[in-house]
């Protein structure tokens, strides 16, 4: 959301001899001395009805005028050479094992090296020389997502006509997704379906939640593979597959469940874990990894089924917890 400026500031005689910049920060303490000096660059701040420098020393009786908010510069992606998992490959899709930490594509943040370096899409716009065009030009080739914080199967279109009919299998719930994750405490049950419908918490717009009403659907299936009784407490290893694929849906639902993820803070769990002997574990990403996908060839129209391992940090985490 822009930021809502007043449009005109009286200079007073204690602002006499302050530098604009400063003057500003003064005035406008809920805006950030960087977001201040960009709009003093952008020319958007005025004194007297003229762009001025951020050295301009006041003198007092001026009128300061705002116009509008920063214009942030488009986001863009870029070809990085990073490293990937190439699991299948052919002439109209591939299928990539993701690491947790990546993002998919570039999202908000301070600076357009913030937003945009890194991503998954970075990765794959070097490694491969063409990518469907129908997610616009942030999401080369992006037909679904993975939160940051999971790691797992993605499938990537890599023309148009392979996006739309990989589209069209997620949007018919066709493509089948299996997730391993483990969770704070001990499933009441050994299998069960989570309904609850997700829509956006209207405080902390980073999250998700299941209390609200007139939520988007979202069907989690969920079985338990191990429960677990360690010095740190209880822990059930489950095996999930979801029918839709809204945002941090699996988490949210376990979370609604009082069955955090482990790792996953914004929904409740520890940033470490302490046990009865004051022994501490900390996992420092979400244990929710997409382990399997299974999906129609968009051209040949033959099934195609994919699988990876747990990564190892996650499996060292569990043989520490373990033992």
């Amino acid at each position: 959301m822009a930021e809502q400026f007043p449009k005109a500031i009286l200079v007073a005689s204690e602002g006499a001899g302050k530098r604009l910049d400063q003057f500003l920060v003064s005035q406008l303490p809920d805006a950030s001395r960087s977001r201040l000096q960009q709009l003093i660059q952008q020319e958007k701040v005025l004194v007297n009805g003229k762009p001025a420098k951020s050295s301009l020393r006041l003198r007092g009786d001026e009128y300061v005028t705002i116009l509008g908010s920063v214009q942030a510069p488009p986001l863009r992606a870029v070809a990085e050479r990073i490293p990937l998992d190439i699991v299948y490959e052919d002439a109209d899709l591939a299928v990539v094992n993701k690491p947790a930490g990546m993002m998919v594509h570039a999202g908000a943040g301070t600076t357009e090296d913030d937003r945009n370096r890194g991503t998954l899409v970075n990765a794959l716009l070097h490694r491969f020389s063409r990518l469907s065009s129908a997610g616009g030009e942030l999401r080369p080739g992006i037909v679904h997502r993975l939160d940051k914080a999971t790691s797992g199967l993605i499938v990537v279109a890599k023309n148009d006509e392979s996006h739309r009919k990989l589209a069209a299998q997620f949007a018919g719930r066709q493509v089948k997704k299996t997730y391993i994750a483990l969770v704070h405490g001990w499933m009441k049950q050994d299998r069960g379906t989570i309904r609850s419908s997700i829509s956006r918490d209207r405080v902390r717009r980073t999250r998700m939640t299941t209390r609200r009403s007139a939520g988007r659907e979202a069907i989690t299936h969920y079985t338990v593979q191990k429960r677990i009784d360690s010095k740190y407490g209880k822990f059930s290893l489950l095996e999930l597959q979801i029918d839709t694929g809204r945002t941090h849906q699996i988490r949210v639902h376990l979370a609604s469940l009082g069955h955090p993820v482990v790792g996953d803070t914004l929904y409740g769990a520890p940033r470490e874990i302490r046990s009865k002997d004051h022994a501490t574990l900390s996992l420092p990403r979400n244990f929710l990894h997409a382990a399997k996908l299974e999906l129609q060839h968009p051209r040949t129209d033959g099934r195609l089924s994919f699988s990876r391992p747990l990564p190892e940090e996650l499996s060292e985490f569990l043989e520490r917890l373990r033992t």
